[in-house]
């Protein structure tokens, strides 16, 4: 019964990671977070410039087709290239110890002569002159350290697929490149304002709020990298 009932509970506990057999991790929903909430809110009304009659007639025209027109991507459709450089180094060594040591003794040499008395009855060696006598140590040490280093240099164009009620421009792109029968998948998202957009219409990495990048692949390559759906189920539902 005890069984029945530990394969039940360690069965209850693997059920969520038993679902991510064989897939790549998911991301958390933007929608979720504070930061799509406060994009969605409707901004502070902005008193927007009115165009002067002596524009049309410019030869200086600033639309987006005249010579000097800003020709960045501000609309819903409109493309635009991400630039993802990424070079993280991150080390962090951790180190701890701890001991303990005690000593307690209690004996009673002389009471109204028990102790005498108690001796007779007690076993050869034995006295109550040193009754009680006990000693403890403990000692721990711990060791950890974490070496981490990624570098990555990628341009992916994406499209705009929506316009929040504050300005703010909501991406999505992917890309796919097959090499043999492998291919790698770059997927990018997230929200960006029009201001921080270039004027070679592009904008780095680090100015996407909410950024969502993946970079993987699929294939022979991937498979024969990955454990078998056995072995990954092996490892969830085995407690030890």
């Amino acid at each position: 019964m005890k069984l029945r009932a530990l394969l039940l509970v360690l069965a209850m506990a693997s059920c969520g990671r038993l679902e991510n057999v064989g897939k790549e991790p998911g991301f958390t929903p933007v929608e979720s977070g504070n930061e799509f909430f406060a994009m969605s809110s409707v901004a502070m009304p902005v008193e927007i410039e009115r165009r002067r009659p002596t524009q049309d007639a410019s030869l200086w025209s600033g639309s987006r087709n005249s010579l000097l027109g800003d020709r960045r991507a501000a609309q819903r459709g409109d493309i635009m290239t991400v630039v993802i450089e990424i070079d993280d180094k991150a080390e962090i060594s951790n180190s701890s110890g701890r001991s303990r040591s005690g000593s307690e003794s209690l004996g009673i040499p002389s009471l109204l002569g028990i102790p005498q008395r108690l001796d007779k009855v007690l076993p050869d060696g034995a006295s109550m002159a040193d009754a009680v006598s006990t000693n403890s140590s403990s000692s721990y040490r711990g060791d950890g350290s974490v070496s981490r280093n990624e570098k990555l240099t990628l341009r992916v164009a994406v499209t705009i697929i929506e316009t929040l009620p504050n300005g703010v421009l909501r991406i999505q792109g992917s890309q796919e490149v097959r090499v043999n029968y492998e291919v790698r998948e770059l997927v990018v998202s997230g929200f960006v304002r029009p201001e921080d957009i270039s004027r070679q219409n592009e904008i780095t990495y680090d100015k996407i709020a909410g950024a969502r990048i993946s970079y993987g692949g699929r294939g022979q390559i991937s498979d024969v990298q990955q454990p078998r759906y056995g072995q990954q189920i092996t490892d969830i539902l085995l407690p030890f």
